[in-house]
């Protein structure tokens, strides 16, 4: 079989089997059709020899560490695909050690900086104008919820009453979760539906609807709403993104005594250690405070 023949055979799989989002499957296939473009063994003939060299070569071309694991995960994942569906009689990517990586922390909006978006999104929605309105409701839900983006926008309509305490977010791999819906997010939902709902037309199944080939607001449109509203704040437009607030919620919510379990489900989060970030943030913010401030410090 061909190298295309069998990546396509690869992201059928990941489709039917894990409900991998077309964002996800055109990843893999950027990253497995590099392979096929920088070394010189093809997909189906490649040893662990052939896999190392193309990862030298991520290096040698100026790849960071993260891209190169990035990289390699997918190739594991294809190599294991064929070797389970016995494509190949072994798994070349079996014994070969994933690069090592600094860790970075999330940089975090402070509770000061998201306040000041909120009250800025709520007045401008005052003027009862639909965008406005929108907005508001975008950056209420993304702080109140943590929901990622696309979780957001792919919203459907029915997913939010009058009377929702909690909403049903479908995340990767089509795992479910419920996620609490605080008022002052529920509340500015309700007035955004209620000017979709009066534009009359053809309805929309979503929360979010636009006229784009997609049929909602897509993700960088978001982003771009909310760099706007940033300027309007005073906070730095750089600081601000739609996955900025979602790390602005765990975080906050770890500072004010959550625990972490509740937040790594309400994150819907796999594995706990991914979780886990958050609480180094609090630990260096911690140890700042006390290098800058503490009366014995250097700094005090």
């Amino acid at each position: 079989m061909s190298d295309a023949s069998l990546i396509d055979g690869f992201l059928e799989m990941l489709a039917a089997e894990k409900g991998r989002a077309r964002n996800s499957l055109m990843a893999y296939k950027r990253d497995l059709e590099d392979f096929c473009e920088h070394s010189q063994a093809s997909l189906g003939g490649a040893a662990s020899e052939d896999i190392r060299k193309y990862l030298d070569g991520l290096y040698r071309r100026g790849m960071k560490p993260g891209t190169v694991s990035r990289r390699l995960s997918a190739l594991r994942q294809f190599f294991l695909f064929l070797y389970s569906d016995g494509l190949r009689a072994d798994n070349p990517a079996t014994n070969i050690e994933s690069p090592r990586q600094a860790q970075t922390l999330p940089k975090v909006l402070s509770e000061a900086d998201v306040d000041r978006l909120l009250d800025t999104a709520e007045a401008l929605a005052a003027d009862g104008k639909a965008e406005a309105i929108r907005l508001h409701a975008l950056v209420e839900t993304l702080y109140a919820t943590g929901l990622r983006i696309s979780e957001l926008v792919g919203l459907p309509q029915r997913a939010v009453g009058p009377d929702s305490a909690m909403i049903m977010v479908r995340g990767k791999g089509g795992r479910e979760r419920m996620v609490p819906l605080g008022g002052k997010a529920r509340r500015a939902l309700m007035a955004h539906l209620a000017v979709v709902r009066e534009k009359g037309g053809e309805p929309s199944p979503y929360l979010f609807p636009s006229s784009g080939a997609e049929g909602h607001l897509t993700r960088r449109r978001v982003g771009q709403l909310l760099k706007d509203l940033a300027v309007a704040a005073g906070v730095s437009p750089s600081s601000v993104s739609p996955h900025k607030l979602r790390h602005a919620f765990a975080t906050h919510l770890l500072a004010h005594g959550a625990d972490l379990r509740a937040v790594q489900q309400m994150l819907g989060h796999a594995d706990i250690s991914t979780t886990q970030i958050y609480t180094h943030v609090l630990e260096e913010r911690l140890k700042s405070l006390v290098l800058t401030k503490h009366p014995l410090s250097d700094g005090g």
